[in-house]
């Protein structure tokens, strides 16, 4: 099977991840918030931080608001978006 060439399910399951993508990267985020809040050092705090630029990015977060949150490196800043797109998430459910 050459690599473009999926079957029925497998296309199925590749169109279900990017339907839920939004979703997956929030819960990332969630994830990666409370990381930052454990992190007990610089280097990991970094990682952590790259970590949640490239989520930002697939997120499609304007590149304002993003360049805010990744200027402050704040776990807080960070939360409290994370709070208002989640919030915003549930309502268009």
């Amino acid at each position: 099977m050459s690599p473009k060439e999926y079957s029925p399910y497998q296309q199925d399951v590749i169109r279900r991840y990017y339907q839920n993508l939004d979703a997956i990267k929030l819960q990332e985020l969630q994830e990666l918030v409370t990381e930052l809040f454990l992190a007990d050092n610089d280097r990991r705090r970094e990682k952590l931080w790259q970590r949640v630029q490239k989520a930002l990015q697939k997120l499609a977060v304007p590149p304002g608001l993003r360049e805010h949150i990744l200027q402050r490196r704040s776990a807080e800043v960070l939360a409290e978006n994370l709070r208002d797109w989640l919030r915003r998430a549930n309502r268009r459910r």
